[in-house]
């Protein structure tokens, strides 16, 4: 869980690091699970024996809606939590990119970037967190995004 911090000190953060999540398995299990949920069954994601027979994986991949779910929990783990706020809102993204593919059975976690944090009015600020997922042991990231997010402050 990311330390808690002053709004002030929050601020001060644009333009640096603001924290790492820890790593995360996509494992087959979690792959179909995904799969279920979406009604998205194509064979590089859920059957190994063809994946690895028919593509150039080797074996299946994750689906890259399920590497970017995995976001909330890797900022939960990371971010700093910024005291008197009341609520987060996912406001959506201004740029995401899918790099490369996740494998089964590999391990990924969010690297975060504080990139700007613009009060919108009193009590709601709108943060651009520049995110990086990270494969372990690969040069290349799964995926990188600019996040936007509503934080809303006591009044």
């Amino acid at each position: 869980m990311g330390a808690e911090v002053e709004r002030d000190a929050y601020l001060k953060m644009v333009g640096c690091e603001i924290g790492v999540s820890e790593w995360h398995v996509l494992d087959q299990k979690r792959i179909d699970t995904f799969a279920d949920c979406t009604e998205d069954w194509q064979f590089i994601h859920v059957d190994p024996e063809r994946a690895a027979r028919e593509t150039p994986f080797g074996s299946t991949i994750a689906h890259g809606f399920l590497t970017l779910s995995m976001l909330s929990v890797f900022s939960y783990e990371a971010m700093p939590k910024i005291k008197g706020v009341t609520m987060g809102v996912n406001y959506g993204f201004d740029r995401l990119r899918f790099i490369s593919p996740v494998k089964a059975g590999m391990r990924v976690r969010g690297r975060f970037m504080l990139a700007e944090a613009t009060w919108r009015k009193p009590g709601e600020l709108l943060s651009r967190t520049s995110v990086n997922v990270e494969i372990e042991g690969e040069k290349r990231s799964a995926l990188v995004a600019d996040w936007l997010g509503l934080i809303y402050f006591e009044q």
